[in-house]
């Protein structure tokens, strides 16, 4: 069954994807903003923790203080009463009456502090402390403390919570003859830690707006280095890759504006060789083009021979437009780092397979100069494809009978092969231009007849500049040119290798 779809159908499932994606866009916190966020949320939790761990340690500190004050105050009258002596007279204490009022007068006490004493009868002995009142007449509560079995406890009255202790006073017959309470008002304490905790909280909250304006700032300074990446990105276009950052300092920013700046004169290499590369491909292309399609529309379909000739000449211009794709696709693939693949090959048994192909390349004098002995670390394939380009050149420019020296040789830092020719040279100021694409130079004499597209050299410079090396030039115009491949070795290589070949002997 076929289902028909409507336009307003399709528009719909394509505005969805855009509508989520819109939305998302706008859902992006800029990073100066989620810089200070985060900032302001750690010191914002930091706070609170401190907040949080004084509260606590502050409370802990004052429960353990009232505890410690009123174990101390009934360790005291303990020791007082057990003397039951008035140090001033002498004379031992009639009652306890006489006893408590004689300790509760000596007292000297904190303001949150109470001291209370009950006689056997229930008479409250005159207090101390200024909650002692509230105690003993507005709440009354003291009778709580009086019938209660525990000796410690805390006691809930309308000002707060009262941790108390009380210790029993006894005649001389060990009946009871009183009751000395000592309390503390822990709750006021707990009200003023809170009034120090609250002005904490102000501090705090004020030493975070602080923290959040100087966070926008900094970051704002941090990010700037970006933000200029950010803008110098912005004006790179097709047209102009020139446009650079100006790297100040040692730090991870400026790394980063160098490591930019060295992508942009990556691309700016990339696309300058890419617009010469199109550039000399369609000036090159366009001379057979055209030669072919000139051909084509004049040629005479009733004489054979001139159609024949005239396919002769489109199947030579078409040769030499497969010839120079080809080249231009080498060229391209110089730029992958996998274009030379180096190993150690035995340069003897290289430079003879290489002389042993250059002769079929034209009746010229073939001399094998020298021969490098050992190992080298290079490709193979390469090198010969590079000394093939060089002698092929030799070839171009020397006539029949001429002489042509190949030869190769080694050294503690290179690898070196050479093809040295008789020909007319090459003019001193062809002799940069020569190694660029396209160039063909204009060296005359046998060179005059030659229709190559001018990449052998550039092939060979892009051969020996994926081993790390280059291509040199000897050259007296009239008296031939010598062209060397030199080839870098690792350092230390060859010792390498002779040590090598020291320990399997």
């Amino acid at each position: 069954m076929l289902t028909h779809v409507s336009t307003r159908d399709l528009h719909s499932s394509h505005e969805i994807p855009r509508r989520a994606a819109a939305r998302r866009r706008r859902l992006v916190v800029p990073a100066r903003l989620r810089i200070m966020a985060w900032l302001v949320l750690l010191l914002l939790v930091a706070l609170v923790t401190v907040v949080i761990v004084t509260r606590n340690l502050l409370l802990a500190e004052a429960q353990s203080d009232a505890t410690d004050a009123l174990n101390q105050e009934a360790a005291e009258f303990r020791q007082f009463a057990t003397a039951g002596v008035d140090q001033e007279t002498g004379a031992r204490y009639e009652n306890g009456t006489d006893l408590l009022e004689r300790h509760i007068s000596r007292q000297f006490l904190d303001d949150d502090e109470i001291v209370l004493g009950v006689t056997a009868d229930g008479t409250i002995v005159p207090q101390r402390g200024r909650e002692a009142i509230a105690l003993a007449e507005r709440d009354n509560r003291w009778q709580q403390i009086l019938e209660s079995a525990a000796t410690t406890d805390i006691l809930q009255t309308r000002d707060g919570r009262l941790r108390w202790v009380k210790v029993p006073v006894v005649d001389e017959l060990g009946g009871p003859d009183g009751t000395f309470i000592v309390a503390y008002a822990i709750d006021r304490e707990a009200r003023e830690i809170d009034d120090t905790i609250r002005t904490l909280v102000l501090v705090s909250g004020i030493g975070l707006f602080v923290a959040a304006v100087a966070s926008w700032v900094v970051s704002g300074q941090i990010l700037e280095p970006v933000n200029l990446v950010r803008r110098a990105a912005a004006q790179i276009s097709h047209d102009d890759l020139t446009e650079r950052i100006a790297v100040e300092g040692h730090d991870d920013i400026a790394a980063l504006s160098d490591q930019f700046n060295g992508m942009l004169d990556r691309l700016e290499h990339a696309f300058r060789a890419q617009r010469q590369f199109l550039d000399d491909a369609s000036h090159e292309l366009r001379t057979p083009i055209t030669i072919i399609r000139g051909n084509l529309e004049f040629v005479d379909d009733d004489d054979p021979q001139e159609r024949a000739e005239v396919v002769r000449l489109c199947t030579d211009e078409l040769d030499r437009m497969s010839r120079i794709v080809e080249d231009l696709l080498l060229l391209a693939k110089a730029e992958r780092p996998d274009f030379v693949i180096a190993d150690e090959v035995g340069l003897v048994d290289l430079t003879s397979d290489i002389h042993a192909k250059l002769s079929v390349l034209g009746d010229r004098r073939w001399e094998l100069e020298s021969i490098a002995e050992g190992e080298g670390l290079v490709d193979a394939q390469r090198v010969t494809q590079g000394v093939i380009q060089l002698a092929h050149n030799a070839v171009v420019h020397t006539r029949p009978g001429d002489v042509i020296r190949f030869g190769s040789a080694v050294t503690a830092s290179e690898v070196s092969f050479w093809i040295d020719d008789t020909g007319p040279g090459v003019r001193p100021e062809d002799a940069e231009a020569i190694f660029q694409r396209f160039s063909r130079g204009s060296t005359g004499g046998a060179r005059a007849n030659h229709t190559g597209a001018g990449l052998g050299l550039t092939i060979v410079t892009a051969i020996a500049q994926a081993h790390g090396g280059h291509v040199e030039l000897r050259t007296v115009h009239g008296h031939g040119a010598r062209f060397s491949l030199h080839l870098p070795q690792p350092v230390g290589y060859h010792e390498r290798i002779d040590d090598r070949e020291d320990s399997t002997a």
